[in-house]
């Protein structure tokens, strides 16, 4: 069974520097961003990419940010 992580994430709503999108981040891994037309697809697309993001870490060996296991938000099995 694959480990779950509770990520926090931030939101942001739509404006000229998100091309009028909702951004979703988590801070914890930085560059794992996700853009939606509402905040409900900003959020899905924003599991799949820290699920990629996390896999990508384990695949090179690389330490996730101690950070990521803080409670947070959103939920992500990778």
């Amino acid at each position: 069974m694959a480990k779950q992580y509770r990520l926090a994430y931030t939101m942001r709503p739509p404006s000229y520097d998100t091309e009028d999108k909702y951004l979703a981040e988590i801070p914890a891994l930085p560059g794992c961003k996700a853009w939606g037309d509402t905040p409900e697809e900003a959020l899905w697309i924003l599991e799949s990419v820290a699920e990629a993001f996390i896999d990508s870490y384990k695949e090179r060996g690389k330490p996730l940010p101690e950070e990521i296991c803080r409670a947070g938000e959103i939920v992500v099995a990778a």
